[in-house]
């Protein structure tokens, strides 16, 4: 395993894939943050929601706009323009709530908060099509440990703001992830040797290659479903540990979810597949149905974190066969663009799921509240199914194993 990892990575692929993670971190950080200080500064929830949510719709809309900019312009001319906008929107709404400005204005700084969050991700997995354009085998090692890296930002943020708004001042969480989106994307945007090429506007609309909506449109679509599985989850366990008497216990369920699918990753990413993406896509989703069906039904704490632990298994295998496949078929000239409507969708899934799942615990409780993540997983294996490739095997050529790797 360890030496299928040591193929893909010099010390300059380490470099900005570790920077990149550190950038990402703002990701997971932000939005629990602003409902924290929000919260605290205001004493309405109602309020703190909405102003996080007012962040994720702006980063969901401007997400896609960015990542056609960095395809044109590359990444070291918007990269460091973005992440100043954002953390000047970062610092006047933190500003905002404290100094007791209006409403309005929080909103308004918010929005621009969102609007400018880098899509560090995308660029990262550019970075990695880039390096490994004449060693396609590799890539899926590669796009493995960044799903890897993407679970760790989503275990390790939340709980590290939440312990500095609650242990050391309501605003410590998002100073934290303002310094680390600052520091790590202004770092990654430096790293000139291993960016990819920049794709100016061409003289006519014409000759720029079109979007393959055929699989990114339902690409889009799985990316939400596991959107809404991820939130709606997220706010039934914490339920479901409450409702047992040991809410405690929420974010030890979570964390063996979250471990379930890091341990897939890693081991899915020193794996050379037969199959390609798509195969990998509709088996992932398959799993993760299957994952999902008998969560309504598992009585106790015990046994959630045993169905939890294996129905992470399932998570990771089918984010890296998204963001697979989605390199596969997408144009170079639009792949960062491409690959922000995949990320954007995992945004707008989450809200929704979160809501529609606080919506049904409070009417029928937590157990049936799980039906949300099985019907999230239903549309994700429907998504994963109307993806129509024309052209592009989904297989892995023979010369691109080793015989050791034809074991596998």
């Amino acid at each position: 395993m360890l030496q299928t990892y040591r193929q893909i990575f010099t010390p300059a692929t380490a470099l900005f894939s570790m920077t990149g993670l550190l950038a990402r971190l703002p990701i997971s950080m932000v939005g629990l943050g602003l409902v924290l200080l929000a919260e605290h500064e205001t004493g309405s929830y109602g309020f703190a929601g909405s102003v996080s949510a007012v962040a994720l719709v702006a980063t969901a809309c401007f997400a896609i706009v960015q990542g056609r900019l960095i395809d044109r312009l590359g990444q070291s001319r918007v990269l460091p323009v973005v992440i100043t906008v954002w953390g000047i929107g970062l610092a006047l709404t933190m500003g905002s709530l404290q100094w007791g400005w209006s409403h309005g204005a929080t909103y308004a700084f918010a929005a621009l908060t969102g609007a400018s969050l880098p899509s560090v991700g995308s660029c990262v997995r550019a970075r990695w099509s880039h390096h490994l354009a004449d060693r396609p085998g590799r890539l899926h090692t590669a796009f493995s440990f960044e799903a890897v890296g993407d679970e760790t930002v989503f275990l390790l943020g939340p709980i590290a703001v939440t312990m500095l708004a609650t242990g050391v001042h309501p605003a410590a969480g998002l100073l934290t992830a303002l310094a680390c989106g600052l520091a790590g994307t202004y770092v990654f945007a430096a790293q000139r040797s291993t960016e990819p090429p920049a794709h100016p506007r061409t003289a006519t609309a014409a000759a720029r290659p079109p979007m393959p909506w055929r699989a990114i449109a339902p690409l889009t679509l799985v990316a939400a479903a596991l959107g809404v599985v991820f939130g709606a989850a997220e706010v039934v366990t914490v339920a479901f540990a409450d409702e047992r008497g040991h809410q405690s216990l929420a974010g030890i369920l979570l964390g063996i979810w979250a471990f379930g699918s890091l341990l897939a990753g890693v081991v899915s990413g020193a794996i050379t597949w037969r199959r390609g993406p798509l195969a990998r896509l509709r088996i992932g989703a398959f799993g993760m149905l299957l994952a999902a069906a008998p969560l309504a039904l598992v009585p106790n704490i015990p046994l959630m974190a045993l169905v939890l632990l294996l129905g992470g298994v399932a998570v990771s295998p089918t984010l890296i066969a998204t963001m697979s496949l989605a390199e596969q078929v997408l144009p170079t000239s639009r792949l960062t663009e491409g690959m922000a409507f995949i990320q954007t969708g995992i945004a707008v899934g989450l809200a929704p799921g979160a809501a529609i799942a606080g919506v049904v615990i409070d009417h029928a409780g937590a157990s049936p509240a799980y039906l949300v993540c099985l019907v999230g997983g239903a549309v994700a294996l429907i998504g994963a199914l109307l993806i129509r490739t024309a052209g592009v095997p989904d297989s892995v050529p023979p010369h691109e194993h080793s015989p050791a790797e034809r074991l596998a």
